[in-house]
């Protein structure tokens, strides 16, 4: 099986082309595990296949390193974009992309026929808990009272009545305040007072992500913010653990620092990987990301190997 290694800020993944290569599920998330091992595979977050699609011009099947489905990855849609311009699949620079059913539009911006940057119409943030999903606090508080979600609707009215904004959660020995949002998958983001470098995610990581309040897992981001226009992040994903980005999750971080009034609402967010630039339109209700797509190599491997 032909495979191309690529990476948006550092958040790495195994692109197979899904036209010329046919796996069952099984395989793929049996695949998705083996190749992923940094020591006994190609190394990597996960797996994701660019398949054809009847909603969009490509379809992103995208697979954690643990052999779980994901539903949307930003960081890895920036490179589907770059795979399928650079390797000929498409010569339009505005290209449409189905993943786990929802389509997103991305802008291929070129350089010596090479796609080095990508901006992402991420489509609206998911607010509900059910949709999140994230379960009630049994304690009666959503974190924000039924006052100052009333007064936030006013300058945000996407918010939903039951938006989890500034709720409290003990996990992993930290008590601190998360928002919840949706970017196709769920976020659960912290803001914390001192700098995100310090933070052992190994420790506290696991935690959160299977913490009883989420029933499908979550990913969770730490936030330090450094000015209005700047942030800095790391983040735990679910299935993959700490990675050096999450397009989706840079996303969630701008929703939830632009709400708590810590920044504007066109940000730089800084991960271990690089720099995603964010952009809330708030009158269309639109999450713009912008970031940089890289190819590491090409290869191939004998797929039977991996499949044991």
């Amino acid at each position: 099986m032909k495979f191309t290694k690529m990476h948006g800020c550092g958040n790495d993944y195994i692109y197979v082309n899904g036209f010329t290569h046919s796996l069952t599920g099984e395989e793929k998330s049996k695949l998705a595990q083996t190749l992923s091992h940094r020591h006994f595979g190609i190394g990597a977050d996960g797996l994701i296949l660019i398949n054809p699609s009847d909603k969009a011009d490509f379809e992103m099947e995208m697979y954690n390193a643990d052999g779980s489905r994901g539903e949307m990855c930003g960081n890895g849609i920036r490179c589907v974009g770059k795979y399928v311009y650079d390797y000929g699949l498409t010569q339009s620079q505005q290209i449409s992309v189905e993943s786990y059913g929802a389509v997103k539009h991305l802008t291929l911006f070129t350089q010596n026929g090479k796609v080095q940057k990508v901006r992402v119409d991420m489509g609206s943030p998911i607010f509900p808990a059910a949709m999140i999903p994230v379960l009630p606090d049994r304690t009666g508080s959503n974190g924000k009272s039924s006052a100052d979600l009333t007064e936030l609707r006013k300058s945000f009215p996407m918010l939903s009545e039951d938006a989890v904004i500034a709720q409290p959660i003990e996990a992993g020995g930290m008590t601190c305040e998360m928002t919840c949002v949706s970017m196709g998958n769920p976020h659960a983001v912290i803001m914390i007072d001192t700098p995100v470098s310090e933070l052992s995610l190994d420790a506290i990581g696991p935690a959160f992500e299977n913490h009883k309040c989420f029933p499908n897992r979550v990913n969770t981001e730490f936030v330090e913010i450094v000015d209005r226009s700047r942030v800095k992040m790391r983040v735990w994903e679910r299935g993959s653990g700490e990675t050096l980005a999450c397009g989706t999750g840079c996303c969630a971080t701008a929703v939830a620092c632009i709400l708590a009034g810590k920044t504007d609402r066109k940000l730089s967010v800084e991960v271990l990987g690089g720099e995603l630039e964010i952009e809330w339109d708030i009158s269309s209700n639109v999450i713009y990301m912008t970031g940089p797509a890289a190819t590491v190599f090409d290869g191939e491997v004998d797929t039977e190997d991996f499949l044991q």
